[in-house]
């Protein structure tokens, strides 16, 4: 199967929302309920959807180095979240999005960086991975909202996309035959 498109990849999430096969959590996220509220209408976010992956995109609300620490974020938080675009698409709802979400999530991202300044002295992008590592562990010791608030447009922005998908089991159908399992580790619960 070739690659398919967010808004491909996204009818399907919405089918399998529709069907029950998809995880609660990743269901009800910001960017998912957001997406689904916006194209009901049929293509309110179309003329930046078309722009997603190209070679040229650009943010249309996040500026440069806005876009460059969420990258990075993600990235830590979501191994694979480049590659899935994540950034992208979390620009283009929040472009779309209210003033008071907006604000909420640049708070959130701007407290990456004053954890980050405080304990390493250094922006968060200039982190090696064991340093971003400790730096979002300190985020969600210290700032609670600002992580959770992060967390929930990457998480729900990732496994919306194909490679997401993929990742918790889709084959490309539009519902799971069954939900998948998880196999508990003896000594663990």
């Amino acid at each position: 199967m070739g690659e398919i498109s967010r808004r491909e990849a996204m009818q399907k999430l919405v089918a399998g929302i529709a069907a029950g096969a998809v995880l609660p959590a990743i269901a009800s996220a910001r960017p998912v309920a957001l997406y689904r509220r916006l194209t009901e209408d049929g293509a309110a976010v179309s003329s930046g959807e078309a722009g997603l992956g190209a070679a040229d995109w650009r943010p249309i609300f996040l500026n440069a180095k806005q876009d460059e620490l969420l990258v990075a974020v993600a990235e830590t938080m979501v191994p694979g979240s480049t590659r899935a675009q994540v950034n992208q698409f979390i620009d283009l709802l929040l472009s779309v999005d209210s003033a008071e979400s907006q604000k909420g999530f640049l708070a959130a991202l701007g407290a990456v960086d004053k954890v980050s300044s405080g304990q390493f002295q250094k922006a968060f992008t200039e982190l090696n991975g064991g340093e971003r590592d400790k730096a979002l562990t300190s985020l969600s010791q210290d700032h609670k909202e600002a992580f959770a608030n992060l967390k929930e447009w990457i998480v729900g922005a990732y496994y919306s996309s194909e490679q997401g998908m993929k990742e918790l089991g889709w084959d490309g159908n539009f519902a799971f035959e069954k939900y998948p399992t998880c196999e508990a580790v003896e000594g663990h619960s």
